[in-house]
């Protein structure tokens, strides 16, 4: 395998937007004490603990969305066996596999460290694409966990919890609390969906740059991105024939899957977890010739 060359392109990105997403914080945090000094602590203590209810139970309530079910090495002994060998190449320890009964080929992960980590696929995925596919699919979802995806996605998260909540309770709160004027809560009201708006973009973004990130990682784990191409077609292909109803069942937990089950065109793609098709398997294309170019 390959030793891992870091792009300094998507990294730039990435701190670009974690950049902005500081920025958002600040601007935020000091408007509301500001603008509601009574209410700013009490607020900040709710989404505090919802972010760390999110942060340790978000492989439980992933599984359960999902209807996955963890099992055992006697019940898929080729799976687990898979798995274990591409978490050597990762360095990685074995995570807990489940399987999700479904007619959508997909493959997530989660857990909020490697230690308590969860890699899922749907039983569909393993009778569509080949090993060597699998494998690439696997490797990519361990990626994620090596790089500690759900800590980053759930710190990104933090001021749109905030401004949602806000937005979405600003004329409840004008009404029925005193301790601050009906006015603010409103002017709070309002500035929290531009910044609801702006968070949500800019997480969204973080989102796509770990795509990148993760179909990176699995071409140096198996040290084949070839595969991951060719895994990536034939499910966006298997998928394109999957009743609407059905990937609507599953599109609760988008965000945590290999490829989106429902994705958006031109200005949705804004609010898209994941990169256009076509640019990642250009990436993908471009690492490939990276990595000829070492053998």
């Amino acid at each position: 395998v390959m030793k891992w060359k870091k792009d300094w392109g998507l990294t730039g990105r990435v701190l670009m937007t974690w950049a902005l997403l500081l920025l958002v914080y600040l601007f935020f945090l000091g408007f509301l004490n500001v603008v509601l000094p009574n209410s700013f602590g009490m607020l900040l203590a709710f989404v505090v603990v919802f972010g760390l209810i999110q942060y340790f139970f978000s492989a439980k309530l992933v599984l359960m969305t999902t209807h996955a079910r963890v099992v055992g090495e006697d019940e898929y002994p080729e799976l687990h066996q898979m798995i274990g060998k591409l978490c050597q190449e990762a360095d990685l320890p074995m995570p807990k596999i489940a399987v999700m009964p479904s007619p959508v080929p997909n493959a997530f992960a989660t857990g909020r460290n490697p230690k308590n980590a969860v890699v899922a696929v749907t039983d569909s995925i393993m009778r569509t694409l080949n090993r060597e596919e699998l494998e690439a699919v696997l490797a990519h979802e361990l990626s994620h966990v090596k790089n500690r995806d759900i800590l980053t996605m759930t710190v990104a998260s933090f001021i749109a919890m905030l401004a949602s909540m806000i937005m979405q309770n600003a004329i409840f709160y004008s009404m029925f609390n005193n301790r601050e004027g009906g006015g603010a809560w409103i002017i709070a009201g309002i500035v929290s969906v531009f910044v609801w708006l702006v968070a949500t973009i800019l997480m969204m973004s973080l989102s796509r740059y770990r795509e990148y990130a993760a179909d990176r990682g699995s071409a140096y784990i198996t040290g084949n991105p070839a595969a991951l191409r060719s895994a990536l077609t034939k499910i966006s292909g298997r998928m394109d024939q999957v009743p609407v109803k059905k990937k609507e069942e599953m599109s609760g937990a988008n965000m945590f899957y290999i490829l989106p089950v429902l994705s958006g065109k031109g200005f949705k793609e804004l609010f898209s977890t994941h990169p256009p098709f076509e640019k990642r398997l250009a990436a993908l294309e471009k690492i490939e010739q990276e990595m000829k170019g070492f053998s």
